[in-house]
């Protein structure tokens, strides 16, 4: 399933995620980061978006950087705190 570098479905989001950790890494160490990209995830990306990016992260995950991962990790903590994370999205 490694999509990534292929253009397959996957690989806009691994790109997203990629470049909203880039982005906050400026906010301290890879975990503070992480935290900052699993909370954009859980308010600003449509369900579909969440479950495919999971899904690649457990499937594969080779196109993730190591804050995306941690984040994909914390997205999943943050769902276990909720009865349905798939239903706690802005973004529908």
């Amino acid at each position: 399933m490694n999509d990534g570098g292929h253009g397959g479905p996957t690989a806009p989001l691994i790109k997203m995620i990629n470049q909203i950790g880039a982005n906050n890494l400026h906010h301290g160490d890879d975990a503070q980061a992480a935290e900052l990209v699993a909370t954009h995830l859980k308010k600003f990306w449509a369900r579909s978006m969440k479950r495919q990016i999971i899904d690649y992260a457990e499937a594969d995950g080779s196109e993730l950087s190591p804050v995306s991962r941690l984040a994909i990790a914390r997205l999943k903590t943050l769902s276990s705190t909720v009865k349905d994370w798939e239903e706690t999205s802005d973004a529908g």
